[in-house]
């Protein structure tokens, strides 16, 4: 099984703000989408309560929480990460989608990185992705993009894996 994670990153490192995406990029949602469709997701509970429609449609779903009472629709709960990956044994690629402590966790299993580098400093963000360093992480694909009328900054989609 392929461990991946998914994260759109500012300059700072930063990720979110206010359990919000840091701004909205079409082309990085595309992506996001093409990448996970059909695959397991997993994420923090408070990920999850960011998402405007509840369970993402066609992946399998599974929330992170410390509650065991939890019991949300559409979505398998998990008491960690490890229990969560667990579930998934057998599957060729699941995708680790946040938040910073459940990417922290993730990073030193992790096999492969897609990253969107958004060219942009967010001051006013309060969740960060730890730092990906050089170390152990072998750059294998960058396409860069100008701003555009459906992307307000530019970016490049960064592709990591373990090296």
């Amino acid at each position: 099984m392929i461990i991946s994670i998914i994260a759109a990153i500012g300059k700072n490192n930063e990720i979110g703000k206010g359990n919000e995406l840091l701004c909205r990029l079409s082309s990085d949602l595309k992506r996001f989408k093409a990448l996970t469709l059909g695959h397991t997701v997993i994420m923090g509970r408070k990920t999850f309560e960011s998402l405007p429609n509840g369970a993402l449609p066609n992946r399998r779903n599974i929330i992170i929480s410390r509650n065991p009472a939890l019991a949300i629709e559409g979505a398998e709960v998990c008491s960690s990460l490890d229990y969560a990956l667990l579930k998934c044994i057998g599957e060729t690629e699941i995708f680790i989608i946040g938040g910073a402590q459940i990417y922290a966790q993730a990073l030193p299993i992790a096999d492969k990185l897609y990253i969107t580098r958004i060219h942009a400093a967010f001051p006013e963000a309060d969740a960060f992705f730890p730092l990906i360093g050089r170390n152990g992480w072998k750059e294998t694909g960058r396409e860069t993009f100008p701003a555009d009328e459906k992307n307000p900054y530019s970016f490049s989609f960064v592709e990591y894996e373990k090296g």
